[in-house]
């Protein structure tokens, strides 16, 4: 590559093989300092070859950015399908549980007509519209300010009526996943309500394709160590599964 030295060629073959590289681990291998490392990272950056990082760079960048929720309904598809199928394996008759906002959310709403009796609490309209189509299911819309990029309200007035219910379960969609930052959505005010349904519910499920472990985005809703389950697909890590259930999460993968 024009203008790459071998150092910076064995960075990238690195970097390729594990997605991520640490700046001290790089000055360790290459006997340099830290100040050449860096500057090697952020030539590499300029050409368009690598995302920087605190302490390190990585393959992808790590933080989720906002997408409008049509846009959403056309990425990872069937592995979104796969995990709203699993999801069902920890729904009971009678449950009462609260339902996020999201495509992966919205997949699972859609499978919910089997059940003899389920009680919802939902800040989706789209997932509240698809209920309306099950007799069997007590479907409760929260209210508030209403987010056009998700189709779903968000604010006080929704995080109000939350104090005065409690149900078995919430399963949330999220836009990052990360081990030291925790649970975030692109939304503050998304992720204040996301936290209130939280408190609300008695486990916390996390519905996420692989492409969210690793990337944080502006919200944070709430620590790693708070979500109880995670349902994801076969292209997690080995390593990211590993350090998940080593804080205690179950990890289900489809």
């Amino acid at each position: 590559m024009d203008g790459i030295n071998e150092r910076q060629m064995q960075i990238l073959t690195e970097l390729n093989e594990a997605g991520f590289v640490r700046v001290q681990n790089l000055c360790d291998k290459f006997d340099v300092s830290s100040v050449t490392i860096r500057k090697d990272l952020s030539f590499l950056e300029h050409k368009g070859l690598l995302y920087r990082t605190h302490g390190g760079a990585s393959k992808q960048s790590l933080y989720a950015f906002e997408r409008n929720i049509g846009e959403k309904e056309s990425i990872q598809v069937d592995q979104k399908k796969k995990i709203a199928e699993k999801s069902l394996t920890l729904i009971n008759n009678r449950d009462y549980i609260i339902l996020g906002s999201g495509t992966t959310v919205l997949y699972l709403a859609k499978l919910l007509g089997d059940f003899d009796k389920l009680t919802v609490v939902t800040s989706s309209l789209f997932v509240s519209v698809e209920l309306c189509n099950y007799e069997n299911i007590k479907t409760l819309q929260l209210g508030g300010n209403v987010r056009k990029s998700s189709n779903s309200v968000i604010g006080s007035i929704a995080e109000q009526t939350l104090k005065d219910y409690s149900c078995n379960k919430v399963f949330l969609g999220v836009d990052g996943i990360d081990l030291e930052f925790g649970l975030t959505t692109s939304s503050a005010l998304e992720a204040q309500l996301n936290k209130a349904m939280i408190k609300a519910s008695e486990k916390v499920i996390v519905l996420a394709d692989s492409s969210k472990i690793g990337k944080r985005s502006f919200g944070k809703i709430v620590d790693i160590q708070d979500m109880d389950v995670l349902i994801t697909d076969s292209e997690i890590a080995k390593k990211d599964k590993i350090a998940l259930e080593h804080l205690g999460i179950e990890v289900i993968v489809t």
